[in-house]
């Protein structure tokens, strides 16, 4: 049997991080992968803003008693490294990113596999959809354009 990446553990990241890699997410060309955030934002009825750079920050109030908690802020970026070996036939501005497990590791076909910083981007998701963690606020800021300049960051 061939192990998938939905096969993978924690379950909840990995399904995650497959839906991302099936959105481009070059780096200044992050608009597809921020609405899909917002769309996530949405459809789990949590608090949201974007910036004029298109960073994207999502909220999570205080689970029940643990309201006078700080807050915390997780961070990530929306953009991966755009590579891929030169007999590649493949556009990062249209195409899904073709994974493979190959033993213990996560792979992808003949490109980068976008886990700098998808996986981020999948945990932070995950931790905003757990109905099970206990926290006080939580804020996950997802920024732009890491890979060529930090414009996000900054």
């Amino acid at each position: 049997m061939n192990t998938k990446i939905t096969d993978l553990e924690p379950k909840i990241v990995w399904k995650y991080f497959e839906e991302l890699t099936k959105i481009p997410r070059p780096s200044k060309k992050e608009h597809k992968v921020a609405a899909y955030l917002i769309d996530f934002a949405e459809k789990h009825k949590l608090d949201y803003k974007q910036d004029e750079v298109g960073n994207v920050l999502i909220t999570r109030p205080a689970a029940k008693g643990f309201e006078n908690r700080k807050t915390v802020c997780l961070q990530s970026h929306m953009d991966m490294v755009c590579e891929k070996n030169t007999d590649k036939d493949f556009d990062f501005e249209k195409d899904p990113i073709q994974t493979y497990v190959d033993g213990e590791w996560l792979t992808a076909d003949g490109t980068t596999l976008g886990a700098d910083d998808g996986i981020g981007v999948a945990t932070s998701l995950a931790i905003l959809s757990s109905k099970d963690i206990k926290h006080g606020e939580v804020e996950c800021l997802f920024t732009v354009d890491e890979e060529t300049g930090l414009s996000g960051a900054f």
